[in-house]
């Protein structure tokens, strides 16, 4: 017996996505990156459909200055936890700034979205609490539950009644129950029923941690996430969110109601022993966050292109994630190679989307999934759309 044995099982996956691609489809190698809709693999430049860069800000003039100011002024790097002396001025500052966004009065940034998660739930769930998950929550939600002490039970994925239910059955423990769902799971696109879930929450007494990791920027009058577009954010008590998707950086936070979240600084242990996100990463966040907070031009060029690809893909035939328009288009498949065949036929094209196949995906479904760009322009929107024509199942049908 080896210790990688145990990896064998996935060389079958390997091959098979190996012998159908041109290029690797799990970690495309991107050889040079030209702007928020472009990049070169393997000596073709492609248009970038599949990046979560949903407001194009990685190339945006004022946030590549902020952070080329940030590493004069700071350095390349801090070498140090936040507890030790990696906690400068510009941490605290998005921090504050953060937590104003959302008019709460606390907020702790992390060195990656995945640690956010990890590093929230594995301090706010404590021996003898409850982390009550929706079952197709994020890989970092389910390892953030793991390394707290919390008794870790999943509800089926957006069914109120289910987590209902579950409460009920929690009777008084349901006080000491941490609800865990995210606004928009990043697979399908869709979306989760919060006002409901928030009914539910307050019934029962319980708390309630959204994740808006690809909703922030996207919705509400502010664009601080979808809680804010459906008004529940006195209902809400801690959301997760991402600097990596509309932010355009890398990196992640958590802001809550709650004044006593700040003490989670000493409890966490992602937080205490993992060095602090670099200075050019921070400084180019604030600005990107006053960008999100200063206009909606970006969110509306998004929602237009949104619209437009939903209605048409929804005329030709295909299977989507999610009935409702988003930044994530989902084409969902109930076979793997039919799935890899179209990414392949897109990258034939010169579009570059993301391949997702089971066991990375919820129902053991295989997904082909776009993310869309207030980047992009309207003829790249309309190129997708003529490129998509040609595999559209109502096309193949006559």
């Amino acid at each position: 017996m080896s210790l990688l044995d145990k990896f064998e099982a996935l060389r079958s996956l390997q091959m098979a996505l190996a012998h159908a691609a041109s290029v690797p489809a799990v970690a495309t190698p991107m050889d040079e990156v030209h702007s928020a809709r472009e990049a070169t693999v393997q000596g073709r430049r492609l248009l970038l459909a599949g990046s979560n860069n949903y407001l194009g800000l990685t190339f945006d003039d004022a946030c590549r200055a902020a952070a080329i100011a940030a590493i004069e002024a700071y350095g390349t790097g801090s070498t140090g936890s936040r507890m030790a002396s990696g906690n400068y001025r510009l941490h605290r500052g998005l921090e504050r700034a953060l937590a104003d966004a959302f008019g709460w009065p606390a907020g702790i940034v992390f060195s990656t979205g995945y640690q956010a998660n990890l590093g929230t739930l594995s301090a706010l769930g404590g021996a003898g609490d409850y982390l009550l998950v929706d079952s197709d929550s994020h890989a970092s939600i389910h390892d953030g539950c793991r390394l707290s002490a919390a008794t870790t039970i999943r509800f089926r994925h957006n069914d109120p009644d289910n987590l209902d239910r579950r409460l009920t059955r929690l009777g008084d423990e349901a006080r000491r129950t941490l609800i865990v769902v995210e606004a928009l799971y990043s697979t399908l696109g869709d979306r989760a029923p919060l006002d409901e879930i928030a009914d539910i929450k307050a019934r029962h007494g319980a708390w309630l941690i959204v994740d808006e990791a690809h909703s922030f920027g996207l919705f509400g009058a502010r664009g601080v996430g979808l809680c804010e577009e459906l008004d529940l954010l006195d209902e809400v008590d801690f959301i997760v969110g991402t600097f990596s998707k509309s932010l355009g950086g890398v990196g992640g936070f958590c802001v809550s109601r709650h004044a006593e979240f700040e003490l989670l600084r000493m409890a966490s242990r992602p937080y205490i022993f993992t060095a602090s996100p670099a200075p050019a990463v921070i400084g180019a966040t604030r600005e990107a966050l006053r960008r999100v907070l200063a206009g909606a031009d970006l969110r509306r060029r998004l929602w237009r292109h949104a619209h437009r690809l939903y209605g048409e893909l929804d005329k030709l035939g295909f299977s989507l994630g999610s009935t409702t328009p988003g930044p994530i288009v989902a084409l969902v498949y109930a076979e793997r190679d039919t799935a890899i065949a179209h990414w392949q036929a897109l990258l034939d094209a010169g579009i570059y989307t993301n391949l997702m196949v089971p066991p990375a995906t919820p129902g053991g479904l295989s997904v082909v999934r776009i993310s869309l760009s207030a980047a992009h322009t309207d003829e790249d929107i309309a190129y997708i759309l003529h490129s998509l024509e040609a595999l559209a199942p109502a096309r193949v049908a006559t």
